[in-house]
Parts: C-alpha cells; structure tokens; sequence
C-alpha cells in the first residue's frame, strides 16, 4: 500500500520507521506552565528543555483558533495500561488519520521507550490544534498525569495534585473538562491496590459535579464488552457515569495501530482499526453530547483537601501541647496540695514538673528542581506548623495553598509573619524546678491576690478551663473543615483523612460532644467499608517500606 502523506507535509515531524504503516514523531512546540503566583519567573532558557521535575509541561501542535470549540480529557492510569498509545490514537483521529493514509504519528513515545521520561515528568497538556472539523468538530486538549502512584514515593503524588490545582487555577490553564478517562487493560479482573490507589487518589480532587464525566477507557481491547473490568470497576465501588442500563460508561481501543502490516496480520490489524475508529468516534459523540464541568469546585476542594490536612496536623499538635500544658498545672495543683506545710513556711521550697516548650528542629528539607522548594510553613508569632510536611512545591510562604486573602488558614495570623524553611517547630518537655514565688509570678493576675496561697489554685484551674476552651476551639475548627470537604468532594474517602479520624473522635470523646463524636464515627465507617481504603494504605505501607529500604 502506498503511503499518502502529501496532506501532512505541513506537519513538522520527523521519520521514525519506514514501512506500512511509516512511523513518525510529531514536533509540537512545548512550553512550560507556570501558576499565577510564578508568573514573573524567567522562563527564556527553560524552553529548551522538555521538562523539569515538578513542572507541567504543555505540548501544543497547530496553531488554537478562539472561534472554535476545545474538549479537555484527563487521563489517568498505571504505566503499561497503554495510556500512550491511546493519547497518540486520540490525537492521530483529531488529525483525521485514516488505514488507507498508512501513516502513523505519535506526539509521545510507545511506553516503553518512555518510561524514563515518565520518571521524570508529573503532569503533561497535549493541545490538538488546527484539524477541526476533519473527524471532530472541535480541537482537542489531553492531559496526561504519567507520575502518579509511580516508585518514587507518595510524596511526589502530592506535587501531581499541586500541578493540577496550578493547572486549573491558571489563567491560561484549564478551567473547564469534558472527560476524565480511567485507562485499564481488557485483561484486568481486578483492581491493584496500586490501581485503586491512583484511581481513588484522582477522583478525590474533584468535586461531586464531574461523577457523569467520569469514564472507563479499556486498552488492548478485542472488541469484546470487558465484562471483568466493569465487574472489577463495579466491586471497587469507583464512582464513573452510567449508562440507560446503569451499566459504567465505557469505550474500547486496541493497541496495535502502529503494527507493521504483514500478509498474515494485514485483516486482523484492519478489523482492530475499525473497532478502535469506532470507539473513539462514540467517545468523541460523548465528549459532544455531555456538558462539560467548570473546574471551580475541584479547585475548592483541592484547597480544602489540603487546608483540611494542615488544620487536622495542626490541632494535633497544638492539642498535644495544651495536655503538656495541662499535665504541668496538674502536677503543680499536686505539688501544692502535697507540700502545704513546707511551702507555707518556706516560699523558697522548690518543686520539680514537667514544663512543656516549643523547640525547633531540621526537617529534610530543601530545593527540588528549579522552582520547588521543600520546607514546612512556619508562624514565628504563634510557633505553629501551619503546612507541614506537604509543602513541597511553593517557595515562599504567601505562594502555599493555605494562605488566603492576606491570612493563614490554618493559624489565622498575616502571612507576613510566616516563614519558609527547612525546620519545624516541635513539642518538647524538660524537668524545671519551681518555686512558690515561680508559680505564683506565672500564674497570679494581680499583686493582692499573691498574699493568698489558694488564689494560686483558683488561677491555676481557671488557667486549665481557658485552656480547654481553646482546645474546643480547635477541635471545632477541624470538625467543620471535614463536613465542608463532605459536602463538595466526589470522594472523601481519603487516606490522608481517614488517617486522622480516630485522633479526632477521641478528643470529641473526652469534650463530651457527642453528636459531633457520631458524625465523625459514621465517616470513619463508610471509610472502613471502602475498600479503597485499605488498598491505598497497603499500596502507601509498600511505598514508604521500599522507600525506607532503599534509603539504607
């Protein structure tokens, strides 16, 4: 068959395989993506590279006419699922690509010549420009999400979900999307933790309005219905769009397109083209006929995701340390009670308790790639941790997603007064020696009442019940930052919370305040039924396990 490419000489490309089909890469201009908050970084020398860790790159072929219409797909899978053979399938039938053409084009490389590249990006936008009305009526925008659940540890799934936020919180990032794809292999009978865990991990940063967007896309399809994929997607309880049969919404792709034809395969290979244009031409009609969902939900509840964990790792530690707090009072109402006599007729008699301070201490901190900067945001005014260890891809304090309007989220102090650094505060206790006078200069209110030895006591359990108040005070603060995240995300279901529940429902537990007590506990169990839950944990316990071992 002889190769038509006279209606692609004005691609830029370059040949990779000769043959039926010829192979060849697209050259797409590619640029770097920055947020609002980076946008006076100078960017001149990094377009010379393809990317940088952390960064999200933007691959664009064609030029983008405003007058027409775009679709935007998010997609989401293991390395191996072939993703990348379905983003060069999507991309080649925007271009209008047909068998008799006998050409392929790929925008990425076959997967496993990039899965170092994958190594090394986070998130990838492909923009399909300059081909409407070929095969769609619209251009196309892909993106690609290559390092989530990979094996350089969870903590890089965190910049993924940053990159994202920046994504859709752009001004020339995206703020709408149509699809977002779920990639699995037809071969699938069930869901790896690993696989669950990237899926449950993506669908927690959206808000409840994308559920009828979410789709699957089986690979390596044979043209038969996957029935132990959509088994295995239904047991996993993953929340997708449904059919008139409540059936999860699937399309169908083989992988073979590139395949060199031969006199043996040449029907074969033609059959799976067809099946594969087919699919995508319903998946395309979907893309058309599905209202796209505005992404200012999803941006709030990635915000309120990551406040939500700041606040809960937050209070445990300012709760930690009122109980320091409280345990000292507590030996120092012993002490005094004890040591009446001795105390009465000597001010100078010492007591030994345990007294609660705030120290610093370097955490492993520093610079990844050229913009991200790894440290905790620190108050200096009120000594508190305010986004800790997660802060991993803004480099000043007032960049950090939980500054709002001038103010932390998490303490409520000016941005100002905030640092970022490569240290944290931390609680510690040291054995001090009090005397009578000591206790009464930290604990009296006025000079009269320090001629009454059981004004001390009376100061001291009013000292206790502020104490407390502010305890509440906490603990009410996170309560509401659970409910908020409920009402709005898809799947609250998320480790990083589930992680902090029982911490929360005890302190509920010990103030008394049942109701809120039970609402906490009827969260924590339909965590418990999710079997997603427990997935992401022993899939979280392998990677912290291999990334410990691997340390050594």
């Amino acid at each position: 068959m002889a190769t038509n490419t006279s209606k692609y000489d004005n691609i830029k490309k370059v040949l990779i395989q000769s043959g039926s089909p010829t192979v060849y890469r697209l050259i797409p201009r590619t640029e770097n993506i920055l947020p609002l908050r980076a946008k006076n970084v100078d960017l001149q020398h990094l377009t010379t590279e393809k990317e940088k860790i952390g960064s999200l790159t933007r691959m664009t072929l064609g030029e983008k006419n405003p007058n027409k219409i775009n679709k935007t797909i998010l997609l989401v899978g293991e390395t191996g699922t072939g993703k990348s053979t379905l983003i060069n399938a999507l991309v080649n039938y925007a271009m209008g690509v047909e068998w008799e053409d006998d050409v392929w084009f790929q925008i990425i490389e076959d997967e496993k010549r990039s899965q170092s590249e994958s190594q090394t990006s986070d998130v990838i936008v492909y923009q399909i420009f300059g081909f409407e009305d070929k095969t769609l009526p619209y251009s196309l925008t892909i993106i690609d999400t290559p390092g989530y659940g990979d094996t350089r540890g969870l903590e890089l799934d965190d910049i993924v979900s940053q990159r994202l936020l920046d994504l859709f919180h752009s001004k020339d990032g995206v703020n709408e999307i149509n699809a977002v794809g779920l990639v699995m292999k037809a071969s699938e009978n069930r869901l790896s933790d690993r696989l669950r865990y990237i899926f449950d991990s993506v669908i927690s940063l959206f808000g409840k309005d994308l559920e009828k967007n979410i789709v699957a896309l089986i690979t390596h399809s044979n043209g038969l219905t996957p029935e132990n994929v959509l088994k295995a997607l239904e047991a996993a309880n993953i929340k997708c769009a449904k059919d008139e049969v409540n059936e999860t919404v699937h399309f169908l792709f083989d992988n073979c397109q590139s395949t060199q034809k031969t006199k043996k395969n040449k029907i074969a290979l033609k059959g799976a083209w067809e099946i594969t244009k087919d699919q995508i031409g319903q998946f395309t009609d979907f893309l058309t006929e599905n209202s796209p969902q505005k992404l200012e939900t999803t941006v709030e509840v990635l915000k309120s995701r990551i406040r939500l964990t700041a606040c809960i790792q937050d209070a445990q530690e300012r709760i930690k340390f009122i109980d320091l707090k409280q345990t000292e009072i507590l030996q120092i109402q012993q002490l005094l009670n004890k040591h009446k006599e001795e105390m009465k007729n000597n001010e100078k008699f010492t007591v030994e308790v345990d007294e609660p301070y705030i120290d610093t201490e370097r955490i492993n901190g520093g610079t990844w790639g050229l913009w991200f900067y790894e440290g905790a945001v620190c108050c200096k005014a009120c000594q508190r941790n305010c986004h800790y260890p997660e802060c991993t891809v803004a480099w000043y304090p007032r960049d950090c997603v939980v500054m709002s309007g001038g103010r932390c989220t998490v303490c409520r102090c000016s941005v100002s007064a905030h640092v970022k650094e490569e240290w944290k505060y931390v609680n510690k206790t040291r054995k001090v020696k009090k005397t009578l006078q000591d206790i009464k200069e930290k604990y009296e209110k006025n000079k009269a009442e320090s001629e009454n030895k059981l004004s001390v006591l009376e100061n001291l359990q009013k000292e206790m019940e502020e104490l407390q108040k502010e305890k509440d005070q906490v603990l009410e603060e996170t309560f509401e930052h659970v409910v908020k995240l409920e009402q709005i995300a898809l799947n609250v279901n998320s480790v990083s919370i589930y992680d902090n529940l029982d911490f929360l429902i005890e302190k509920m537990k010990e103030k008394g305040d049942t109701e809120r007590k039970r609402k906490l506990e009827e969260i924590k169990s339909r965590m418990d039924k999710d079997k997603g839950i427990k997935a992401a944990q022993r899939y979280g316990f392998g990677q912290l396990t291999a990334a410990g071992k691997e340390k050594k």
